[in-house]
């Protein structure tokens, strides 16, 4: 998790569902700020936008935009504590249809889409390593140890 810089920022400014929501925080933080009349060149100081959060943001946009949604029930994207393996996030919605393998499709098309784009926040799913991944990491190592000698 990092706070957006400037890159980021515009890079997330192009993706539809969030340019509201982007230039809203933007306007709402500029503010903030100007009344904090501290030093804003160091990052701690003052408030400023992160990646989860603005991640967060457009899961909630995206989940409501999903005409198999339930528009009239809860939707909710949390924030769940951290534990060892990264921070998890919760999707609360009601699809339109009870039909319980509609309803997995539409879980599975929600997460589907998610892993697809979380990178472009700078962000990435946290998966334990397999058998394959240590392996990998083994024959890199070991192809490193060969270059630096």
């Amino acid at each position: 998790m990092r706070f957006l810089d400037e890159s980021l920022f515009l890079h997330l400014s192009k993706v539809e569902l969030l340019k509201d929501y982007l230039a809203e925080k933007k306007q709402e933080l500029d503010r903030l700020n100007a009344d904090l009349q501290g030093d804003l060149s160091h990052p701690v100081n003052g408030r400023r936008l992160t990646n989860l959060g603005t991640f967060r943001a457009y899961v909630n946009a995206y989940v409501r935009n999903i005409p198999k949604i339930h528009k009239d029930m809860t939707i909710l994207v949390r924030q769940l504590p951290a534990t060892p393996t990264g921070i998890p996030l919760e999707i609360y919605a009601f699809s339109r249809d009870t039909t319980w393998a509609v309803y997995e499709g539409i879980t599975a098309d929600i997460f589907d889409h998610l892993f697809a784009v979380i990178t472009e926040f700078g962000l990435r799913v946290f998966q334990n390593p397999s058998g394959t991944d240590v392996d990998r990491a083994l024959r890199e190592k070991r192809v490193e140890g060969l270059l630096s000698s």
